[in-house]
């Protein structure tokens, strides 16, 4: 994760042979200082795959696209809803629930509940590895639980605190979207779901899109730490960051935890 919140989001997923972003909400400039700050380059990216079109997750996408000519990915109702600007770089439009390739990693698309126009989570299947990403989303619903299955590595929001949220500086029209089945993942509700539905199956569990005003690191690293202690779960976590990006994660196929699939290297 590049960076994580409401003022830019952005993730590199990388093979030996595919370089692909998820979401770019961040200039190009601060796209290259925040790659170059994990000893990586933007100039090898294969492609960029959006999750929906407000400005957290697509701002730097058209400069960021046409500098590279590189394509984007994008469900078929999302793509008229960006500013490309005068020149459109080259789409690659897909229904949201559809699965497609992008070099070799093998991309699943899921329609998730967020007030956006066809918003989509991903899940990334690469030698033998799976990769959930779900943020922006109100509530987890059935379908995307069964996306988040099995995941090696998982992306999860947690977005506000319901008591920050409440007495914080927000209009309380913006408060009750928030809170809304289209709005955010609240603390509870990511609690909720490692209590009740997550199967522990990550090497690694990264909660991140945190509120700048409705939330704090260590408020969801401890609701997060309760509800996997309570489950008798230590699954690693991770709370990412608007700032910087968090450590990489290396996967080795030739490694294997038992019982738990590839093994996680830094």
């Amino acid at each position: 994760m590049l960076a994580s919140g409401s003022s830019g989001n952005c993730a590199l997923l990388a093979t030996d042979r595919t370089r692909i972003l998820v979401d770019a909400g961040l200039s190009f400039k601060a796209l290259v200082r925040r790659l170059e700050s994990v000893g990586e380059l933007v100039e090898p990216l294969h492609a960029v795959l959006v999750t929906h079109e407000h400005s957290d997750h697509v701002s730097g996408l058209a400069r960021l696209a046409r500098r590279l000519g590189i394509p984007v990915y994008i469900s078929k109702l999302t793509a008229p809803a960006v500013d490309w600007g005068e020149i459109r770089p080259r789409l690659e439009c897909f229904q949201a629930g559809a699965s497609f390739t992008v070099g070799d990693i093998d991309v699943d698309s899921f329609g998730i509940p967020h007030d956006a126009i066809d918003p989509v989570g991903f899940c990334f299947h690469a030698e033998d590895v799976k990769i959930a990403v779900a943020t922006d989303l109100g509530y987890i619903p059935e379908s995307v639980k069964f996306h988040l299955r099995r995941a090696n590595l998982m992306l999860l929001e947690s977005n506000h605190d319901l008591e920050m949220l409440k007495v914080g500086p927000y209009p309380w029209s913006v408060k009750q979207r928030v809170m809304s089945r289209v709005g955010h993942l609240s603390n509870d509700t990511m609690s909720d779901f490692l209590l009740r539905d997550f199967d522990g199956s990550p090497a690694r569990l990264v909660l991140g899109h945190l509120s700048e005003h409705n939330n704090h690191p260590e408020i969801v690293r401890l609701v997060a730490t309760q509800a996997l202690e309570r489950r008798g779960l230590q699954t690693p976590l991770e709370i990412a960051s608007q700032s910087r990006p968090t450590e990489v994660y290396r996967f080795d196929r030739t490694l294997y935890a038992a019982g738990n699939g590839p093994h996680l290297d830094g």
